[in-house]
């Protein structure tokens, strides 16, 4: 399902302009990050997608429907949203019912809401947790059911704001790999980010943001060759293209494997 952005400019009530002038399209089945400093309107942008906030200016299309004449449930059929912070999601006794409750609350047949529940604990690795209560669990799997919760709503876009934060290294593979899943199955992924090396590990496009403007916007290898353009907004690329930069090596690269091929290449070259 496409997404486009169309000049789309947002001021809260206070009177912070946090978006100015973005303009974006998204095609079906990309894997997009969106990175940049804390206050550069990641977490503004995204929460349009879903009517959770609507523009001041512009307008915000998901597929065919325009945001502003959708309501936040309706879009919920479209985009799914997985929150920072599992707590502002969980509610539920048991781990099955909160990944139960989104696809019900969609209107589901019985027999697809538990075909999709089953789905979304195996892809999470809940399977042995179904009837413990989410809050008995560490953050760790909280975030794991927030997860599956979104997931088993088998929405064509999903959104996850700071996947890893507060993840341990085995929690980061798991969501690599729900992500590169979700990937094969056809399904858009968008994420908010300031765990680079996940970002350049897993996505293929990344969008740079900074001011409440798109500073940059292009395969991850591009993006990533621009230190001085992602100074402006304090980020860093990945650790492993600074040290190829540094090397000097023909082309910029993103993953350890990447590193190792060209490297090769250098040296023999």
């Amino acid at each position: 399902m496409n997404i486009r952005i169309e000049n789309l400019s947002f001021r809260y009530p206070n009177g912070v302009l946090a978006l100015s002038g973005v303009s974006l399209e998204i095609t079906p089945g990309e894997q997009v990050a969106i990175i940049g400093q804390n206050g550069a309107g990641k977490t503004t942008l995204v929460k349009h997608l879903n009517g959770l906030l609507l523009p001041t200016e512009g307008r915000v299309l998901i597929g065919d429907w325009d945001t502003r004449q959708f309501s936040v449930a309706k879009l919920a059929r479209r985009v799914g949203y997985v929150f920072q912070n599992p707590d502002e999601q969980l509610f539920t006794k048991t781990v099955a019912d909160e990944i139960g409750f989104g696809p019900r609350n969609l209107g589901y047949p019985n027999e697809r809401i538990q075909t999709l529940v089953e789905d979304a604990l195996q892809l999470t690795q809940l399977q042995g947790m179904r009837s413990m209560n989410p809050y008995d669990l560490s953050p760790t799997w909280r975030k794991m059911v927030a997860v599956a919760s979104i997931l088993a709503m088998d929405t064509p876009i999903l959104v996850f704001d700071e996947p890893t934060t507060g993840q341990d290294a085995a929690s980061v593979e798991r969501l690599a790999t729900i992500i590169a899943e979700m990937k094969r199955r056809g399904k858009t992924v968008l994420t908010i980010t300031h765990d680079i090396d996940f970002c350049a590990e897993n996505f293929q496009r990344v969008i740079v943001m900074g001011g409440g403007k798109v500073l940059l916007d292009g395969p991850a290898r591009e993006v990533f060759g621009q230190e001085e353009v992602l100074a402006q907004t304090y980020v860093d690329p990945p650790q492993i293209t600074r040290l190829g930069l540094r090397l000097g090596l023909a082309e910029v690269v993103c993953t350890p494997q990447e590193f190792l091929d060209v490297f090769e290449r250098h040296c023999t070259a």
